[in-house]
C-alpha cells in the first residue's frame, strides 16, 4: 500500500486552485487534473462506478462486503485549493523531527514559520512536519482529506476481511469559493449520512458552523470637477465609507472569536462615479445572524434616504446555514460515533464550532447530514501552512474506526 503521506505529496503537486471571479463550473479547468487522476486510481482499486461528471464532481461506491444492516456512509473532501495563495509548483519540505525552533521556509524572502507567531507548532515537538517552501500554500486544505479517504478505500479493498457497509466516496470542486455543493447530487451519491474530512488540527470534530451570507453592494455616485462640485458631486467612495462606519466595529472578524459573529469587508473597488463593495456576514446564532442582515439593510435604507435617491443597491445571497440545526438531535449518532472512534484511536476529540463552513454545511440542508472531522492541517490558505505527518496517519485510522464502529452496532 502507498502511504497516506506519499499519496498526499503526490496530490499537492497538482495545481487545483479555484477562482472566485470565474463564472464557469468548475471555476478552473485545472481541477479536472486531480479529478481524473482520482477516478483512475479508484477504478484501479476496483470501484467500477468511479466517474467524474462535467462539473468536476467525482463519485464512487465501494459495495458492502457483509449482509449485516449497516448504513451507507459517505466520505467527502474537496479537491480545490484556496485562491488566497498560489497552488502551482508546490514544493513541500519535510522536517523529520521538529525541535521547537523557528523554521526558515524561504531565506530570500525571510519567510519564517516561528512558534512565536504560530504557537500550535509547539504541540508537535519531536514529530515530522510537512511545510511549504515559503512560496505557495501547501494544500492540506483539503488534499489531506482527499489522501485520507483514498487511503481508507485502498485499505478496505486490500483487506476484505475488514467488514463494512456501503462506502460512498465524493470529491468536490470549488469548495474554497463557496460552490462545493452547488452540483452535488445527494440522491446519486447514495449515502445515508456522511463526513467531510476537511477539519484542522488532530482531534477536531465539528457539527456546527456559521450561518452565512454575502452582500454585493453597488453605489452610484456623480463626478463633477472638484473646483465646482459644491452641492453637485456625489462621491460613491465616501458613501461606501459612511456605510462601513455604520456597522459595529466590535463585529469585525479581527475582534471576534468562538461564537461571535461578524461583518467582514472583503472587496472595495471604486471611483468617485461608482463603487462596488462586498461583505460576508456570519453568525452561529440564527436570530443574531438575521439581525445582522437587517442592520445592513437599514443602514442602506438610511443612507439612500439621506441622499434623496436609491444610489445604493444590494444583492444579498445566502451561502450556507448552521448544520447543527439538522444534526441535532436526531442525527447526533454521527457525531457521537466519530467521537468514540477518536477516543478508541488515542485522539482527544476537540469539539468546537467552525468559524466558517464546509461542503457539509450545505449538504446537511440538502438531506445528507454531514459533520466535519480533522485532517491535521494548520494555517491553511497561505505559505505558513503545515501538517504533522502523524496527524495525517491518525486521520486514516479514525475513519477506519468509524466504519468499524458502525459494523459493530449492526451486530
Amino acid at each position: 500500500m502507498e502511504s497516506v503521506i506519499d499519496r498526499f505529496i503526490r496530490y499537492i503537486k497538482i495545481d487545483t486552485q479555484s477562482d472566485m471571479e470565474s463564472d464557469t463550473n468548475p471555476s478552473t479547468v485545472r481541477q479536472f487534473d486531480l479529478a481524473r487522476l482520482l477516478v483512475s486510481e479508484l477504478q484501479a482499486l476496483g470501484l467500477q462506478d468511479a466517474a467524474v461528471d462535467e462539473r468536476c464532481y467525482v463519485m464512487a461506491t465501494l459495495p458492502a462486503n457483509t449482509s449485516r444492516d449497516i448504513p451507507a456512509i459517505g466520505l467527502i473532501a474537496h479537491m480545490d485549493t484556496s485562491p488566497d495563495a498560489s497552488g502551482a509548483n508546490v514544493d513541500p519540505r519535510l522536517i523529520k523531527a521538529y525541535d521547537g525552533q523557528p523554521i526558515v521556509l524561504d531565506a530570500a524572502s525571510k519567510t519564517i514559520l516561528s512558534p512565536a507567531e504560530f504557537p500550535d507548532l509547539l504541540k508537535y515537538i519531536g514529530q515530522p512536519l510537512l511545510t511549504t517552501d515559503g512560496k505557495t500554500l501547501l494544500g492540506a486544505d483539503d488534499k489531506a482529506g482527499v489522501a485520507i479517504i483514498m487511503s481508507v478505500v485502498e485499505m478496505l479493498v486490500n483487506h476484505p476481511e475488514i467488514p463494512h457497509g456501503k462506502i460512498c466516496v465524493g470529491f468536490t470542486p470549488d469548495e474554497e469559493i463557496g460552490r462545493g455543493a452547488d452540483g452535488f447530487d445527494v440522491k446519486k451519491f447514495g449515502a445515508l449520512f456522511a463526513y467531510t474530512v476537511d477539519g484542522g488540527e488532530i482531534g477536531e470534530l465539528e457539527y456546527e458552523c456559521f450561518n452565512a451570507s454575502m452582500a454585493r453592494i453597488h453605489i452610484q455616485g456623480r463626478n463633477v470637477h472638484p473646483g465646482k462640485s459644491k452641492d453637485k458631486m456625489v462621491n460613491s467612495m465616501q458613501i461606501a465609507m459612511d456605510l462601513h462606519v455604520m456597522l459595529p466595529v466590535d463585529q469585525r472578524p479581527e475582534y471576534t472569536d468562538n461564537y461571535e459573529g461578524f461583518f467582514h469587508l472583503i472587496h472595495f473597488n471604486g471611483t468617485v462615479e461608482e463603487t462596488d463593495v462586498m461583505y460576508i456576514i456570519r453568525d452561529h446564532d440564527r436570530k443574531k445572524f438575521e439581525q445582522k442582515e437587517q442592520l445592513l439593510r437599514e443602514a442602506i435604507l438610511f443612507l439612500n434616504s439621506r441622499l434623496g435617491s436609491e444610489r445604493i443597491t444590494m444583492r444579498l445571497d445566502q451561502q450556507y446555514r448552521n448544520m447543527r440545526e439538522v444534526l441535532e438531535p436526531e442525527n447526533m449518532h454521527i457525531v457521537e460515533t466519530a467521537r468514540q472512534a477518536m477516543e478508541a484511536c488515542g485522539v482527544a476529540p476537540i469539539i468546537k464550532p467552525i468559524r466558517g463552513g464546509t461542503d457539509g454545511s450545505r449538504l446537511s440542508y440538502m438531506g445528507l447530514p454531514t459533520p466535519n472531522i480533522f485532517t491535521g492541517g494548520h494555517y491553511g490558505h497561505g505559505k505558513y501552512e503545515f501538517i504533522p505527518t502523524h496527524s495525517l496517519e491518525k486521520g486514516v485510522e479514525v475513519v477506519l474506526k468509524i466504519i468499524d464502529l458502525y459494523d459493530a452496532k449492526s451486530h
